[in-house]
């Protein structure tokens, strides 16, 4: 489990190899926002790319918000999540 100050971040090891090619479109990465837009978020950058296929469980430090992110081990994996804050709610 690695902490940044702000989240917990744990991989959870699918056991499991792609089975597909990553989608050209993103060569880098790509960025998940699940803020819905809110003006109260912060992101945390996630281990990149993932090793193979899996999730990431994330917990908020400062607001207890959570969220779960998979991964294939590809180059297209989530490179960052940004969340909205509980606590503006």
């Amino acid at each position: 489990m690695k902490q940044d100050g702000r989240f917990e971040v744990e991989w959870v090891d699918g056991k499991r190899w792609p089975q597909c090619q990553p989608d050209p479109r993103y060569p880098e990465g790509i960025d998940i926002d699940s803020s819905d837009g809110s003006s109260a978020s912060c992101m945390t950058p996630l281990p990149y790319p993932a090793k193979r296929c899996g999730y990431f469980a994330l917990r908020c430090l400062t607001c207890g918000n959570t969220a779960i992110v998979t991964t294939a081990g590809r180059k297209d994996d989530p490179r960052s999540v940004r969340l909205a804050c509980k606590r503006a709610s």
